[in-house]
């Protein structure tokens, strides 16, 4: 694990357009959230993930318009064995990975929702050790027309 890099995944999405995230998923029914973290990244990775470090901060998204909510965790990893490569995701969307550089990420987060990309690049600014919320809602059905909304900010 390169020091001060961030983990990241280029993800493929069903209009044939790719966006980088955070490694991670859906918990399954009965599964802790670390452990489905855990579980999620050795799929997307091909890393194991030895030692977490806490919480960094949360996400809470709502798009109305869809009938979704979305409530997303990111933690820090802070000890991982195994080679980085493109894991066995079962969803078949992992098509790259990366050991990020801050600067890097702010180029690979640049196509990426917002709230995706400002989270991480206000925690790589400021890397505070308390764990934030960030909050969005999103206007709109389709992902081009998306209007991202943040209330309470």
């Amino acid at each position: 694990m390169p020091p001060g890099a961030v983990l990241l995944v280029e993800n493929r999405r069903p209009n044939g357009t790719s966006d980088w995230t955070t490694p991670g998923g859906v918990v399954d029914e009965g599964e802790e959230p670390l452990d489905g973290l855990t579980r999620e990244v050795a799929e997307e990775t091909g890393l194991r993930v030895i030692r977490w470090g806490g919480l960094l901060y949360d996400i809470e998204a709502s798009a109305p318009d869809l009938g979704w909510n979305l409530r997303v965790e990111v933690h820090r990893a802070v000890a991982v064995a195994g080679e980085l490569s493109i894991g066995s995701d079962p969803d078949g969307i992992v098509v790259g990975s990366a050991w990020a550089a801050s600067a890097a990420c702010v180029e690979l987060l640049g196509d990426s929702h917002p709230w995706v990309r400002e989270p991480l690049l206000d925690w790589l600014e400021n890397r505070w050790t308390d764990p934030r919320t960030y909050s969005y809602v999103i206007r709109g059905t389709r992902p081009d027309e998306f209007r991202v909304e943040r209330p309470n900010r």
